[in-house]
Order: structure tokens, then C-alpha cells, then sequence
């Protein structure tokens, strides 16, 4: 399914704070795709579009989002500022956009004050499509359908382990 843009019926809101991180934050809405999870791709700023984000912040349950996974760089407020405003679960994806190679996204991430929590996932790709599985293992609790698909997803990453072995001691 495609990711719409800022539509009702979505279930997991994909955002980020500069389109700079869409190569990252394709990683997330490849795997919503592959589980068939309807979602957006929204682009906010916590700095330079202050009041875009509160609203979106503010109106993402109210059009039946369930997750928000925010990817974000440098001072990677972005996160932290939409889960101060929603009690949607929100998933961090530190962004390697500086000199500092994603720490200062991942530092400023995970480093919530209390009552204000975000799941940080790792920097960069690995991150993002973590956060989108997890995002499906959230809604997979009420989803019997999800649920099923994760459980096929694992025992086919077995089964490609188990592969590369046999592979490996055959050659």
C-alpha cells in the first residue's frame, strides 16, 4: 500500500524533519508495505515549522493514526516534541546528519525527560526498519491478521539463517 500524505485512516504516521532523511525513513515505509500497514509520510520541523508539528501532533489520533515513527538529526528534537503532545506511541530513528555520525540524534533521542517517552531505536537504516517492525508488533496486538504475518516474517529470517549456514558448510 502506498504511503499517503496526512489522510485519515492511516495507522502509522512515518515523519521526519528534512526530506534529506528519506532515504532512512524509506527503510520504515518499506517494511509497512510489505506488512500491508496503511501510512504516512509526513515532513515537520521541530525548529524551523513549530506549529505544523503541533498540529500534527495534535490531530494524528483523531484521524485513527496509532504509531507515529519520527526520524530526526543533529539536535532531533522532533521526536520528543510530538510525544509531548499525543499519547500515540512514538519511535525515534536517530539520523546520521552531522560530523557527529548520528550520537548527537541518538543521544538527544533517547534522552526523553521523564513522562515524556520515546522508543529510540538505532541510527540510521537498521533503525528505521526496526521502528517499523515494531510499530507492526504494537498494532499486531489487536491484529490477529498482523500477527500471523510477523510470526511467518521470524521463522523465514530462521529459515535464511539456517540457508546461509548449510551453504556456508557445503562450500
Amino acid at each position: 500500500m502506498k504511503a499517503n500524505s496526512a489522510k485519515k485512516n492511516v495507522l502509522v504516521s512515518v515523519v521526519m524533519g528534512s526530506d534529506s532523511d528519506l532515504p532512512i525513513m524509506t527503510e520504515a515505509t518499506k517494511v509497512l508495505e510489505d506488512f500491508g500497514i496503511d501510512h504516512e509520510l509526513i515532513l515537520t520541523s521541530a525548529h524551523r515549522t513549530p506549529l505544523r508539528t503541533t498540529k500534527f501532533a495534535a490531530s494524528a489520533a483523531g484521524r485513527g493514526v496509532k504509531v507515529i515513527i519520527v526520524g530526526a538529526g543533529a539536535a532531533a528534537h522532533l521526536a520528543g516534541v510530538i510525544a509531548s503532545q499525543t499519547t500515540l506511541p512514538v519511535i525515534g530513528i536517530p539520523i546520521n546528519a552531522t560530523a557527529l555520525n548520528g550520537l548527537d540524534a541518538l543521544l538527544s533521542t533517547v534522552q526523553m525527560p521523564g513522562g515524556i517517552p520515546v522508543a529510540t531505536m538505532a541510527i540510521g537504516k537498521a533503525g528505521a526498519k526496526n521502528a517499523a517492525l515494531f510499530a507492526a508488533r504494537i498494532l499486531a496486538l489487536e491484529d490477529k491478521e498482523l500477527s500471523a504475518k510477523l510470526s511467518a516474517y521470524v521463522k523465514k529470517m530462521a529459515k535464511d539463517v539456517e540457508k546461509k549456514h548449510k551453504n556456508l558448510t557445503t562450500s
